[in-house]
């Protein structure tokens, strides 16, 4: 019998069962991961950028947790000898339209209570030579890093304490009782007194099994990078960042040094009809039945649906994409890129067709359910294992193994 086992190996996962063991360190805790690695999907696939939090609503859980997880994140890099880079990050406003947006997102970043700066078009040309620019904000509390490498970090960590980790462990049912939850696995019947459910892009049918029912669907989109060939890296110093559109709910197409050098762009954003599906064509039945079948995904469509032709279009025409990398630095040419990873991000949408814009915890009788974490999940990682570890109930009863 465990005192607490966590779903799912990724950053969030971790976080939380490193947060839960610091804060209980006598308890019994499992974590378990369907894959046989960690950090296999969201976090391995991600941008790698330490998110300062300017683009999140003032007070929302985003907003917090994003600014107290960068500084978290970096800590824990510097007392782990992980590489990273607060190297800042420009947010450009390629012409007059984008001004007032610009503006807007400035003041946003102020009421964060962030180190933001108005720079000039000549200011913006100082810090990245070959952006296109009337003039921009520059955040220099934005940074890189391979969260692949801090959960890997993380595990380490928590295998050598004594913690149970059980890859390759794939839960198919939960069942809650008032003293404990059951999970039937891949490899027989773990028992625990309270159950963490952090399985990213399966969070809402892990839910489901432990019979927590809402009206929330995990949404998955493909985002889609390109690489800058090396002798065109020069043409990026550090993060290039368009105004976001604020009717639609990513960010757009961006320039990202990675910590090995490369020059990333992208992502797009499209729908995927695979939950773990990387390629253009890839695709599950059920995945596709759950998204195709849900009301709220219509919804959403239909009052997205400009944005998201332009963004389908820019994932099957490289010229289309490239003509958006184009507004932020012209010199790069069609020639210049060529395709790298894809990620799939988990976003959880209503039956309204609302996105659910910030982190969403949902509790059970023996369980709690982490079913939105989208980014800055990855920067907030630590902080929002913090959170969890203080909503679990401490057991402490039960709890003496001395």
């Amino acid at each position: 019998m465990y005192d607490y086992v966590v779903i799912g190996g990724g950053i969030v996962g971790l976080s939380t069962a490193f947060s839960i063991h610091k804060r209980y360190p006598h308890a019994k805790l499992a974590v378990v991961e369907k894959e046989k690695g960690w950090a296999s999907h969201q976090t391995g696939r991600n941008s790698g950028v330490i998110h300062s939090g300017i683009y999140y609503k003032p007070g929302s859980m985003k907003a917090t947790l994003a600014k107290k997880g960068s500084d978290s994140m970096v800590r824990f890099c510097q007392e782990n000898d992980i590489a990273h880079d607060v190297c800042g990050k420009v947010i450009v406003a390629v012409d007059e339209t984008e001004r007032e947006n610009m503006n807007h997102l400035y003041k946003r970043g102020l009421q964060n209570g962030l180190q933001v700066q108005k720079l000039s078009k000549k200011g913006l040309l100082e810090i990245e030579p070959h952006v296109n620019g009337v003039e921009g904000i520059k955040v220099s509390s934005t940074g890189i890093v391979d969260y692949k490498k801090v959960t890997e970090k993380l595990a380490d960590i928590l295998s050598k304490r004594g913690i149970d980790l059980l890859p390759g462990t794939t839960v198919t049912n939960i069942e809650e009782h008032t003293d404990e939850a059951v999970l039937d696995t891949s490899n027989g019947t773990i028992n625990t007194q309270f159950l963490i459910n952090c399985a990213g892009l399966h969070s809402d049918r892990v839910a489901r099994l432990a019979d927590i029912y809402t009206d929330l669907k995990i949404v998955p989109f493909r985002g889609e990078y390109f690489e800058l060939k090396k002798e065109k890296s020069h043409l990026v110093r550090n993060l290039i960042y368009p105004v976001p559109n604020p009717d639609f709910p990513f960010l757009g197409v961006h320039l990202t040094r990675m910590m090995d050098g490369t020059i990333h762009a992208g992502p797009n954003a499209v729908l995927s009809l695979k939950r773990e599906g990387y390629g253009k064509l890839s695709f599950n039945s059920k995945d596709a039945f759950d998204v195709l079948t849900f009301e709220g995904f219509w919804k959403m469509a239909g009052s997205n649906m400009k944005e998201g032709l332009k963004e389908l279009v820019r994932s099957f025409h490289r010229k289309s994409f490239v003509k958006s990398l184009q507004r932020l630095v012209p010199e790069i040419q069609e020639g210049d890129v060529v395709p790298t990873h894809s990620g799939v991000r988990a976003q959880a949408l209503l039956k309204n067709g609302q996105l659910v814009d910030d982190f969403f915890i949902i509790p059970g009788k023996r369980s709690i359910h982490v079913c939105n974490a989208p980014s800055p999940a990855a920067t907030a990682s630590l902080e929002i294992g913090e959170v969890i570890a203080g909503k679990v109930p401490s057991l402490t009863r039960k709890m003496i193994r001395l």
